[in-house]
């Protein structure tokens, strides 16, 4: 048998072996077959704390092309406005995907609001403080669009992972995977128009820790993390 014969075979054993190890680890069970999918309408309340639905703000939808994209990749959106007794008013989407494969990850707003125009001006993490001691990682981007400034919080769960950047998005996805899970996912993002980013910030932050109490004990580990 020749050197080049040896190599060639070795490469070929090689690849039938990385396609065997891809084929048996390829997750084949869907996490909501075992803890079924969320109602975002039931899991995030209308009323909560000091925030209510203001019912006098339209929902603005995103533009057509955009809106199908969405809907090959979500299975439910919820998007409202709360409003606060001193007028404060706080604008919730979230975004919710039943399989969180490669080709149906959460879009992220860095993705999202550039194909709406806008232009993302800064992004950084933070960490919230939530009640009872618990601490909520997120991402914080600011976003414009001629004289409208919005700065937004965002996060996204992958099944019970938080995750604030792509690379942590793929992370928890491989985690799930090894045991042949694929996972669900969501994608929950508040924001405001202000253009006191820093003021903005803090009225958000304060709207997530009422939302984490408001939100029944039974939805918080899908929305904030186990």
């Amino acid at each position: 048998m020749t050197v080049n014969l040896r190599r060639s075979l070795a490469v070929l054993g090689l690849s039938l072996l990385t396609a065997a190890v891809a084929y048996t680890w390829r997750p084949t069970l869907h996490l909501t077959d075992s803890i079924g999918k969320p109602k975002l309408e039931e899991a995030f309340p209308a009323a909560f704390g000091e925030w209510r639905v203001d019912a006098n703000m339209p929902v603005v939808l995103p533009a057509p092309d955009v809106q199908a994209k969405l809907n090959q990749i979500y299975n439910q959106v919820l998007s409202r406005t709360y409003v606060s007794p001193r007028g404060e008013r706080i604008m919730l989407s979230v975004a919710y995907g039943g399989d969180q494969s490669d080709g149906t990850r959460a879009h992220r707003p860095e993705v999202c609001y550039p194909a709406q125009g806008f232009q993302v001006k800064s992004s950084q993490v933070a960490d919230l403080s939530l009640p009872e001691g618990r601490t909520l990682h997120v991402r914080r981007l600011v976003a414009q669009l001629g004289p409208r400034h919005e700065p937004i919080t965002y996060w996204v769960m992958v099944g019970d992972q938080v995750a604030t950047s792509s690379t942590e998005q793929k992370l928890a996805q491989l985690r799930f995977g090894v045991k042949g899970v694929i996972p669900d996912g969501m994608l929950i993002r508040v924001s405001s128009i202000d253009d006191q980013t820093d003021r903005a910030y803090a009225l958000q932050a304060r709207f997530v820790a009422d939302l984490q109490t408001g939100i029944p004990t039974a939805s918080r580990a899908r929305i904030f993390g186990g």
